[in-house]
């Protein structure tokens, strides 16, 4: 999820095979059952409620893979982290929007968005009383940016190795976008970058970089991991590793009183447990049982009927990703825009994203949600329009047909809930207009492994977004650079130059002015172009004991339960 083309960057198939699946769509995986431990929380074993002791038992797919978020690339350590650790700026519920956290104010760019000054808040601790200041700050961001700092480690065996940072500014030592942090007094840093960088704030919103305790990192830098001290809402209590996690309410937190607009108040919950159920049906059963309070990964097929059951609801979490069919433009004959094109025009995408999806999906126009700025409305999907497909076929030189394959997705992930129905049907609209598709799939690491090689003609993937901002969907999918030889980003091999200059442009221009031209009209070429046919914006349906109150889900997969309380309890 890349920043820049001459940096190291964290790979798809990495991100991807961190966390065995990772975000909320790894929730079909592993075998069936609990995972272990006792029932904990809630009216009838676990609902919540003042009867539960205040507990808060949210259900999920799989076990965390590292408690140091900035050696994680998997949501599921994030579903933890983001309980535990605070950073400077973050995002408001419910959005992408950057607000203050650690530090009292966003900052402005200064000269020319080569600086921001960041005051921080004053009387913060960390949850083994380490004050938070000025050195906290410094000593985090040298330790991740500098290769021969002495904590540049950790993160326990699956360690991304700070895949984040270097993804997200662009590489380490001399590489990387922040040249230096530096303390100007005890509550004010100031960060001088080498190059102006658009999406620079939005960044430093996101859940990786967040602030941990330097004594404890100092003491156990590859421990911490599995005892992780930040300053947020809730304290670090047990991880049983393949069951769950235990964490209790920090009741001196400093955002209890910070408005609850922007994220704060609480926590109001004594204790939060996050417990592993890798079934779906199991995990879906402990919710209509009551011995869950929340649980994410439901099927968009489980929506009605957790709907329908007394004492349940159901929430949808805005919509911040994209599935997807790529099209090799390196192989005939898809190197041709009007096979392209037809391809966009054979698939009923309508009927399909409501025979999948329900309610819990709009279908996709552009190649990021709308939920991104800069999103450019006036781009709508390709018309369902089989006879000019064809026509389009016929110019192209193909309109006796072709044989081709088309890849599928061997597990369930938010934006393809059924990567083998997706592609089977459209098989069958493909084969309306000529084009014999030979269905195909992989172990999901080896299918990561050989679409980031190119191996496909076609293939379904998606993305989910990290920060809201275009430059993580635009340049990291389809930017020439990220269309490598092996671990493809850009796995339709799309490469315009006339794009890559717009993106480039983008990612490195502070004006809103200019972004917005740009990336307006980098969607109107993509839409002309059409490397992919784009299906789904998904809405990940997550379902709730009717109890809960205060539950904000976050369009980034992961978001704090501070404000969480049960109706009647708070």
């Amino acid at each position: 999820m890349a920043a820049n083309s001459d940096a190291r960057k964290m790979n798809r198939r990495d991100f991807l095979k961190a966390g065995g699946a990772g975000l909320a769509g790894a929730a079909l995986l592993g075998a069936a059952g609990c995972g272990g431990g006792t029932i904990q929380g809630g009216q009838g074993g676990g609902g919540g409620g003042a009867s539960s002791g205040n507990v808060f038992t949210y259900g999920r797919g799989s076990d965390s893979v590292s408690l140091d978020p900035i050696n994680a690339t998997d949501g599921e350590s994030f579903r933890v982290t983001i309980q535990i650790f605070d950073g400077l700026l973050a995002f408001s519920p419910g959005t992408t929007d950057v607000v203050p956290w650690l530090a009292t104010e966003v900052p402005k760019p200064e000269n020319g968005g080569l600086s921001y000054t960041f005051k921080l808040r004053k009387g913060v601790k960390f949850h083994d009383g380490t004050p938070f200041n000025a050195d906290a700050v410094v000593f985090n961001f040298n330790r991740w940016i500098y290769t021969k700092n002495p904590y540049h480690k950790g993160g326990g065996g699956q360690s991304a190795d700070f895949a984040y940072y270097s993804s997200m500014f662009g590489g380490f030592d001399d590489k990387s976008v922040i040249k230096k942090v530096e303390a100007l007094d005890n509550y004010t840093v100031r960060f001088t970058l080498r190059k102006p960088q658009g999406p620079f704030l939005r960044n430093m919103a996101m859940h990786q970089f967040v602030m941990a305790s330097p004594t404890a990192i100092k003491k156990d830098v590859e421990g911490f991991w599995r005892n992780p001290i930040g300053t947020g809402p809730f304290k670090f209590v047990n991880w049983d590793q393949g069951s769950e996690v235990d964490l209790k309410a920090n009741p001196d937190w400093w955002g209890k009183s910070y408005p609850t607009s922007k994220g704060g108040g609480g926590p109001h919950i004594k204790k939060l447990v996050i417990r592993s159920i890798p079934d779906n049906t199991s995990r879906v059963a402990a919710l209509t049982g009551g011995s869950l309070s929340a649980a994410d990964g439901l099927n968009p097929d489980d929506v009605p009927a957790v709907k329908k059951h007394g004492g349940l609801k159901v929430v949808l979490r805005p919509p911040l990703d994209i599935g997807y069919l790529a099209m090799n433009n390196e192989k005939k004959p898809f190197d041709d825009v009007r096979v392209r094109q037809a391809v966009n025009m054979a698939i009923n995408m309508p009927k399909l994203v409501q025979a999948f999806f329900g309610n819990t999906a709009t279908v996709a126009s552009n190649d990021m949600p709308p939920t991104v700025p800069y999103f450019n409305k006036s781009v709508k999907p390709y018309p369902y329009n089989p006879k000019k497909a064809k026509k389009l076929l016929q110019q192209a030189g193909v309109g006796g047909g072709f044989n081709t394959d088309l890849w599928y997705m061997p597990i369930p992930r938010p934006y393809m809930p059924d990567g083998k129905g997706i592609a089977q049907v459209m098989q069958n609209d493909l084969k309306k207009v000529g084009i014999k598709a030979k269905l195909v799939t992989y172990e999901w690491g080896t299918y990561l492994d050989k679409t980031g090689r190119g191996e496909h003609h076609m293939c379904l993937l998606g993305w989910t977004g990290d920060n809201g901002d275009p430059d993580n969907f635009l340049n990291v999918n389809l930017s020439s650079a990220s269309a490598t030889p092996k671990d493809a980003l850009n796995v339709a091999y799309y490469k315009n130059p006339q794009v890559d200059k717009l993106l480039k442009t983008g990612q490195e221009s502070i004006d809103p002015n200019v972004r917005r031209r740009v990336y307006y009209k980098a969607q109107e070429i993509l839409h002309r172009d059409a490397p992919w046919a784009p299906i789904a914006y998904a809405k990940p349906p997550i379902g709730l004991q009717d109890s809960v109150r205060g539950y904000d889900p976050s369009p980034t997969g992961s978001e704090a339960l501070n404000d969480v309380y049960f109706s009647g309890g708070k």
